[in-house]
């Protein structure tokens, strides 16, 4: 095959150039010319025609003739982890996971790899970042010292396919994306175009081959994925580590999925064996109180598919002329809307306070089923008076002072009683149709009457 040359190609217009330039030569727009390889000659004109090779063509076929069949899974040994991927690792799967450094990304990829190797599976661990004595002396201290999972330290993407090729595992872990490189292209590993053409070519690999890809990737500042935005749509799933490298939690959330749920999140425990997953991920989400504090709600928040009990907190405090609003897990600008609601439509006047308001736990929460929770605990704190014993609340309010039915809400309840609550006030649109046992359920339909209730119970 004809080694390849590099050409760059403009992003207005199409025009190509033999190098960069700052300005393109055909249409003269600024900064638009992106790298890229092209096939200089020879027998093979198409530098992909041999990965196309693979698979073969498709004929033309309606929706009702199609086969369609559940996709198998094989689960990794994580319980978080599967639940996050919607059940296990999919044949033919690309997976892009993220965070920040430290985090854990590599340690939890590592356990899982050697529970899939344990389970029969072959698999290749593939890093660009260590040495394979660095990665061994890792799974050490994980307490996988019999670990038979493959490891290979290659940056250089043309090595790590034919090594692919020559193994053929099931499961292959890229650690990370930003590290490999290829070369028919001139520019660094990590830029842009070395990201999108590896990333591009592993998904063929794994589409062609049917082996599973997991591609580790690095964040930016803001906590983005690095590279190009299209690494994220070629992929299958993409999962997002959050959490505090000082906390002993974190959290996999997963941002897109071709094969489960979208939001679903999982919750693992550092410990000194690696991280351990949670079954019961409320109980870090809720305060040891030995009495109610005012403040204090408990929200029962949905994550994918697992209702969840978060303690939202607040502290309403004598400000300036100035007022401060801050809120750490929820949307400031969502705070702001709600003090309004509540001073016009239940008379609680926040206007000369400090408002702050944090989600215990670090975890965060962007459904707006969480109004109602923030708006009693506010009003709470701003009393000086604690909510009831048990007590839990959720619900979506509307600028008018209406309360809102929240989704799958005969779910959230059942969570909250088989935890032990016992009074909750949420919409009256999910108010359950028969009683659930040890739950006693306030339905209200606006916010002065969910403030009235709830000064009543007080």
């Amino acid at each position: 095959m004809a080694k390849d040359k590099t050409q760059y190609t403009c992003t207005e217009c199409g025009g190509t150039s033999p190098k960069w330039l700052g300005k393109c030569p055909s249409c003269s727009a600024w900064n638009t010319l992106i790298e890229g390889a092209v096939e200089s000659g020879g027998p093979v004109k198409n530098r992909y025609a041999g990965m196309a090779a693979l698979v073969p063509a498709a004929e033309v076929a309606t929706l009702s003739d199609i086969e369609a069949s559940e996709v198998p899974r094989t689960p990794t040994g994580q319980e978080e982890l599967d639940r996050v991927l919607g059940g296990g690792m999919v044949e033919g799967g690309v997976v892009l996971i993220g965070g920040d450094p430290g985090i854990g990304k590599s340690t939890l990829l590592l356990q899982a790899m050697d529970g899939l190797q344990r389970s029969g599976l072959n698999t290749l661990y593939v890093t660009g970042e260590e040495s394979g004595a660095q990665v061994a002396l890792r799974s050490r201290r994980l307490g996988l010292d019999k670990s038979q999972v493959q490891v290979l330290a290659e940056t250089q993407l043309e090595k790590v396919l034919a090594t692919v090729d020559k193994l053929q595992p099931a499961v292959v872990v890229m650690d990370s994306i930003q590290t490999v490189y290829s070369d028919q292209l001139t520019s660094a590993p990590g830029s842009v175009a070395q990201v999108r053409e590896c990333a591009a070519h592993l998904t063929r690999m794994a589409k062609a081959t049917g082996t599973a890809v997991v591609l580790v990737g690095h964040v930016t500042k803001e906590g983005a994925l690095a590279g190009p935005r299209v690494l994220e749509h070629m992929v299958d799933t993409v999962l997002y580590f959050e959490g505090d490298t000082h906390s002993t939690y974190r959290l996999v959330r997963a941002i897109k999925n071709r094969f489960g749920a979208v939001n679903e999140i999982g919750v693992f425990a550092m410990t000194e064996k690696g991280l351990k997953g949670v079954s019961n991920p409320s109980a870090i989400f809720l305060s040891q109180h030995a009495e109610p504090v005012p403040g204090s709600c408990v929200l029962v928040t949905l994550e994918g598919t697992r209702p969840m009990l978060v303690e939202i907190q607040a502290l309403v405090d004598s400000g300036g002329p100035s007022p401060r609003r801050l809120s750490v897990g929820l949307d400031r600008d969502r705070l702001a809307m709600l003090l309004a609601v509540l001073h016009r439509h239940a008379g609680v006047a926040c206007m000369d306070q400090d408002v702050f308001v944090n989600a215990v736990g670090g975890v965060r929460i962007s459904e707006p089923a969480a109004d109602l929770a923030v708006m009693l605990s506010i009003q709470s704190s701003l009393r000086g008076k604690p909510l009831p014993a048990g007590f839990i609340a959720f619900g979506e309010v509307g600028l008018a002072g209406e309360v809102r039915p929240a989704p799958r809400g005969q779910e959230r309840l059942k969570e909250a009683a088989k935890l032990g609550f016992s009074v909750a006030v949420i919409p009256k649109a999910n108010a359950p149709k028969k009683p659930i046992e040890g739950l006693t359920v306030h339905a209200v339909e606006r916010v002065d009457e969910a403030i009235s209730l709830v000064r009543s119970l007080s």
